[in-house]
């Protein structure tokens, strides 16, 4: 009357994946959903987020003028990036590709209409935050170097002395 303890392994859903990426990919949740707990990456990605929301308070408490804020707030728009970036590739990955590698030993996944829907929504947001963070790094760098250029007299060229005239 033993049962038999083979270990089991979960199908992975593309759609799932895709939408994961696209709610808590800045934070590594759709590494941990393919991965599992054990995934150094998906580690990895919460830090950046954490340090981009600390500069984003910054810049709320402290003013547009906070330096550090805006050097630390564009790695918040390269995390949600990244992260729709993964969701496009979930999505897009062919279901026989996606199966073979994440559903080997269990049953095959399809993607359907939920995969494309959040492929669609990955590409929305995902080119809105990118050109967003470059617009907001390029406006932050270009006004520190017209600060630095207010602050630091230009340099006039000294006049030579005429020669002296013998005479």
């Amino acid at each position: 009357m033993g049962m038999s303890k083979t270990p089991r392994t979960s199908t992975k859903s593309k759609t799932w994946a895709t939408w994961i990426a696209i709610v808590g990919g800045s934070l590594g949740w759709h590494r941990f959903y393919l991965h599992g707990f054990r995934d150094i990456p998906g580690w990895l990605h919460p830090a950046p987020t954490l340090i981009g929301l600390y500069g984003v308070m910054r810049m709320r408490s402290l003013g547009q003028d906070d330096q550090l804020a805006w050097t630390l707030i564009p790695l918040l728009g390269c995390t949600i990036s990244a992260a729709m970036l993964a969701a496009i590739v979930y999505g897009l990955t062919s279901d026989e590709k996606w199966n073979a590698r994440f559903n080997r030993d269990s049953p095959p996944s399809e993607g359907g209409l939920g995969a494309v829907l959040g492929v669609m929504l990955a590409l929305l947001v995902g080119s809105g935050v990118l050109m967003a963070t470059i617009a907001f790094a390029a406006q932050r760098y270009f006004e520190y170097q017209v600060d630095s250029e207010i602050s630091t007299p230009a340099q006039s060229p000294v006049p030579l002395a005429p020669a002296a005239a013998n005479g």
